[in-house]
């Protein structure tokens, strides 16, 4: 019996000190933000009232329907427990003492680590941070501040322009913590040098961030996220979301008049560019960016500008150089390009677009056969580099070679099948050779890519057209004037159809438009069509 009795006392005794454990609720127990089901209503809320974890899992769901987003809640309460557990076996309450605890616990015994590129945009998210225990400073700090909030410690989001950490802060101990270096103990004098703080107060640089901005922090990011899987849609709500929550967040402004930028929306990426650069002038990439945004306008003034202000930010920053080049190449400005060109080679003389970029510059000034020592130079360093390939064809077509070129072309067209320039060229390379079905092949391939460009069917009704195929050249050339309808020459590739198919009046009506458009008709040809009307 005595042996059952202590059996029973272990069993009754060992449960209630578990159960006491349990039954003391979480810091975040009860809250309203647990309950939410869209991180719009989440943004509804009191800031006392949001689960930073919640919102996190929420928008997890959002990116993917196969992630059960949701349930990693459990396992973020099971290691605050565990956490709290271990403070209470060391008598210790939640306060400062408590960092040391959490980060031996995350970083040492559970092994969260950091990756040293956001290069994967799944590495964003906290479901993925829980399930491969990997992040980088943005995720891996959601995590902190996730566990935090369950202890009800004080920490807080801080945001310096390119890196995010935790701070924890309770009106009397004050420190920052470094989620990248194992919760590693970093100054403020740190951050400020190492990424470059603006001064002044009117960014949210270095403050103490409500979960409201931490989450606009996170909508920067998941902008980023959207737009390198190609969902712009979604980017760009994810992105004005982050500015509204965040109007003085450098990042999320430049990062919006990105998509802007893309979009061709000029006038409303300039001008988070510029609200951008009020905030952190200081951003080479940004003024770069801006730069771009004024060569679309083709305000290269201004954009030449912005490129040399990037570069005395940031010598060794290679696009400002080739934008820089670009630019003055659109001003025939092309002993600037090319110097400028060769300071960005001097910094990585094996980048073999910047060769080929060289050999763009002088194939425009006419110079081909330096134009063709630069590109063999970027196809010494990368055979695959299919626009230097171009760039080859494209010289041997103005030097009369035009069985290099058709060579050329065909290599380029082997790296990239969808080429659309090599593939029209090449269809113009054999039809200067009178070799008309390989380049109705080649032009047929072209007006699969893109079916709207009015001047492709025109190349392939002229060389239906000297084939005798009548029929497939009026077609296509019906095809160009319904897409250009001014096109001359496809009016007058109509008229001569036309007439060899005995369609007389279409002939005349499709020659006088051809007439009316400027093209040259003679008075031959127009008695030849005329003495067959009745």
């Amino acid at each position: 019996m005595k042996k059952i009795f202590l059996v029973l006392i272990c069993i009754l005794i060992l449960p209630s000190a578990v159960q006491g454990r349990q039954d003391r609720p979480l810091a975040n127990e009860g809250k309203n933000g647990l309950y939410a089901k869209s991180i719009e209503q989440v943004l509804r809320l009191r800031e006392e009232e949001i689960d930073l974890a919640t919102a996190a899992l929420i928008i997890s769901e959002n990116w993917s329907d196969l992630v059960p987003g949701r349930r990693h809640l459990t396992t973020l309460d099971d290691m605050a427990l565990e956490i709290r557990n271990r403070l209470d076996s060391k008598g210790l309450k939640a306060d400062y003492r408590a960092i040391q605890v959490i980060n031996e616990y995350l970083f040492d015994e559970l092994g969260f680590e950091s990756i040293s590129e956001a290069s994967d945009p799944n590495d964003l998210f906290l479901h993925t941070v829980l399930d491969k225990k990997r992040g980088y400073c943005l995720s891996l700090s959601i995590l902190y501040l996730s566990v935090g909030e369950r202890l009800g410690l004080p920490l807080y989001g801080v945001v310096v322009p390119g890196h995010f950490f935790v701070r924890y802060d309770d009106g009397r101990a004050k420190f920052n913590i470094e989620t990248t270096s194992k919760g590693g103990i970093a100054s403020d004098e740190h951050y400020i040098d190492k990424f470059k703080v603006p001064k002044g107060n009117r960014s949210i640089y270095l403050k103490n961030l409500d979960k409201i901005q931490t989450l606009g922090c996170f909508f920067n990011n998941l902008g980023n996220s959207y737009s390198t899987v190609g969902n712009q849609a979604s980017a760009q709500r994810a992105l004005e979301e982050a500015v509204d929550i965040n109007p003085t967040l450098s990042e999320a402004r430049s990062n919006l008049g990105n998509i802007y930028l893309e979009m061709e929306r000029l006038k409303d990426a300039i001008y988070q560019y510029e609200e951008a650069l009020e905030i952190n002038p200081g951003d080479a990439k940004t003024h770069n960016n801006l730069g771009n945004a004024y060569v679309e306008q083709d305000r290269l003034y201004y954009a030449i500008s912005q490129y040399k202000q990037s570069l005395r930010l940031d010598p060794n920053f290679i696009d400002a150089y080739t934008n820089l080049a670009l630019a003055y190449c659109k001003q025939q400005r092309f002993s600037q390009a090319i110097t400028e060109l060769k300071k960005a080679l001097k910094l990585e003389p094996k980048n073999a677009s910047l060769y080929c970029h060289l050999g763009d510059v002088y194939s425009q000034k006419e110079n081909y056969k330096s134009a063709i020592l630069q590109y063999e130079n970027a196809l010494k360093i990368n055979s695959n580099l299919a626009k230097a390939h171009f760039g080859l064809a494209v010289c041997y077509n103005n030097l009369g070679f035009t069985d290099d070129e058709i060579r050329a072309y065909e290599r380029a067209l082997a790296i990239e099948p969808d080429m659309l320039a090599a593939l029209v060229n090449l269809g113009n390379a054999y039809f200067s050779r009178q070799d008309y079905d390989a380049a109705i092949e080649e032009y047929t391939k072209a007006i699969q890519i893109k079916p709207d460009e009015g001047m492709i069917h025109y190349n392939l009704g002229s060389s239906y057209s000297n084939k005798g195929m009548y029929e497939q050249a009026v077609a296509a050339f019906l095809k160009a004037v319904e897409i250009e309808p001014k096109m001359g020459d496809a009016h007058f590739g109509l008229a001569y159809g036309y007439y060899n198919l005995k369609k007389y009046e279409l002939a005349w009506k499709h020659i006088k438009i051809a007439q009316e458009s400027g093209v040259k008709v003679t008075e031959e040809q127009l008695n030849a069509i005329k003495s067959h009307l009745k």
